[in-house]
């Protein structure tokens, strides 16, 4: 019995965890992308087109 009751647990817990996982992946994704391209693209009149 608590064997089926662990694998109802994981069931409801994986995808809140993968979903959660993913989110905080692409936020660290972009915030590196983004540094990435401003760092690349310094002095260019392109960027300032952001502010």
């Amino acid at each position: 019995m608590a064997g089926a009751i662990a694998i109802v647990i994981v069931l409801l817990l994986l995808p809140v965890i993968v979903l959660v996982s993913g989110g905080i992946a692409s936020a660290v994704i972009g915030q590196v992308m983004g540094r990435d391209a401003a760092r690349r693209h310094e002095g260019s009149e392109l960027l300032q087109l952001e502010d």
